[in-house]
């Protein structure tokens, strides 16, 4: 039975774990903290989002970074400090402005595949993870704002999706806590929204009891080739060995393209900080004037989810500034401003701040399948939709490792006690 490491136990680590056991593969996690989906999986904004999955490579949205460079609480923000690594991604971004409506189609499929592969995941291993499925509100201020999504809508319609125009008397039908004056907006009914942590967290306890062996506070400091077999070197607890894999699937997040250099493969990943706040709905008047349905402001760029009865998200912002993970209040702030302007009688007195760190790639499509050497694999560089493709990249990445990796028929308990004896190749 072929033995495979996942590097990363975040959402794309622990559902790639959970793909490839499910086709009979011995697997290993290897992650730094001490628990799972302790990064960029722990406080999203929670939107499973085909809605979302607009590009940013469009003349559009560079115009709009332009525009905000210098403002501090601006929706997207870039440090004009040089580094290498920023401006070679950014090149590497707007000469994918060309692929804006192809790799916006692409994504919208993608998402819509993946649902159903999570709906199937939570259901079989008995996850609560404050799924909601009242669908997404996009909403906008302004005629011009909205002849504008009107023309991604049309993207969107075309690769598959179900979404329509909604007006501003069915926008407060659809949500009636949201307050304001609005010109229209669109609806995606088949979207939703679920805590991104409690899911992966589960989801790695059911790896385990289907035989995924999980290896925290675990680094992984190289990747070498020896005798056709690829070998980790890991550290942990101040002590180093080396670990010998049929494969490896690198899942590591915004650490993906130090990996993949050990690998030899080019992988320009790039940190895009994000910030949420999750709004902790203390008294009876929060919890009933806090909306169900999740919304995105387009305008400010920032999206909600409701997590159980008692917790609100709300996030947003895209920041350049390289792996800093400091959460600046003046980003924090704008967060806290906009839930009191839209529902000003949800108590703000306790939020809970956090920033994390998206995987993005220039093209905005994650890298998903072999690199250049044998046995080694690629599931990252979601960027801000990595909760809502994981499950369908998983497939992908785990249809990779089966389809190219040698294999045995296995004559033994499986993971599990189920006995299994075909070949799976």
């Amino acid at each position: 039975m072929s033995r495979i490491a996942i590097i990363g136990a975040g959402i794309t680590g622990v559902t790639t774990a959970y793909a490839l056991a499910q086709r009979g593969f011995r697997v290993t996690v290897l992650e730094r903290h001490r628990y799972a989906a302790m990064e960029t999986s722990f406080a999203n904004g929670g939107q499973l989002s085909a809605s979302n999955a607009e590009v940013w490579n469009s003349r559009a949205t560079v115009l709009k970074g332009l525009k905000w460079m210098f403002t501090r609480d601006a929706p997207l923000l870039m440090n004009p400090r040089p580094s290498w690594h920023k401006y070679s991604w950014m090149g590497e971004f707007l000469r994918h402005i060309p692929n804006y409506r192809a790799n916006t189609a692409e994504t919208v499929r993608l998402a819509i595949a993946a649902r159903e592969h999570l709906f199937r995941i939570a259901r079989d291993e008995n996850i609560d993870f404050d799924l909601e499925r009242r669908g997404i509100l996009h909403f906008y201020a302004t005629r011009k704002e909205f002849d504008a999504a009107a023309k991604v809508n049309e993207i969107l319609k075309g690769a598959g999706l179900d979404r329509y125009a909604v007006t501003p008397e069915e926008i407060e039908s659809i949500e009636p806590t949201l307050r304001g004056a609005f010109h229209g907006g669109f609806f995606t009914p088949s979207d939703s929204t679920g805590d991104i942590h409690k899911f992966t967290r589960g989801l790695a306890d059911a790896c385990v009891r289907h035989g995924v062996e999980f290896r925290y506070d675990t680094s992984v400091t190289s990747i070498d080739e020896q005798a056709g077999r690829l070998t980790l070197t890991v550290e942990h607890a101040g002590e180093s060995q080396p670990l010998g894999f049929d494969g490896i699937v690198v899942c590591a997040g915004v650490g993906s393209r130090a990996f993949a250099a050990m690998a030899g493969d080019h992988l320009n990943v790039y940190p895009v900080k994000g910030y949420s706040i999750t709004v902790c709905l203390d008294d009876a008047r929060s919890r009933d004037h806090a909306p169900w349905v999740s919304l995105l402001d387009d305008r400010a760029k920032i999206v909600t989810s409701r997590l159980g009865a008692d917790r609100f998200r709300v996030a947003g912002t895209a920041e350049l500034n390289g792996f800093n993970r400091d959460i600046r209040a003046d980003r924090i702030a704008p967060l806290v401003e906009w839930t009191r302007r839209y529902f000003p009688d949800v108590s703000t007195a306790r939020v809970i701040p956090w920033s994390g760190l998206r995987p993005m790639l220039p093209s905005m499509l994650p890298k998903v399948g072999q690199g250049k050497r044998p046995g080694v694999f690629y599931n990252t560089g979601h960027g801000h939709l990595g909760w809502t493709l994981s499950a369908a990249t998983a497939e992908l990445v785990a249809e990779a490792v089966l389809q190219r990796l040698p294999r045995q028929p296995v004559r033994e308990a499986a993971p599990g006690g189920i006995e299994r004896s075909e070949a799976l190749l």
